[in-house]
């Protein structure tokens, strides 16, 4: 299973925005996402769920537990 920092970039990408683009989106530093993004650190769970949020995935997609994106 790919990590979260793998899932965040892979998610992000598909989409075509940027790491800036993204830390606006859920309201956080662009220098807080890119920790994320590179591994440095991970989240509180309140952040969790904005990033699962913004992408339209389920946090255990987020977070590794599972390869099925849906929410359901």
């Amino acid at each position: 299973m790919s990590s979260f920092s793998d899932r965040l970039k892979e998610l992000r990408k598909a989409k075509g925005v940027t790491q800036k683009a993204v830390a606006q989106g859920i309201g956080i530093t662009e220098q807080a996402y890119q920790k994320y993004e590179y591994g440095k650190h991970e989240p509180n769970h309140q952040t969790t769920i904005k990033l699962a949020d913004y992408h339209n995935v389920s946090t255990d997609y987020l977070l590794g537990r599972s390869d099925n994106p849906s929410r359901i």
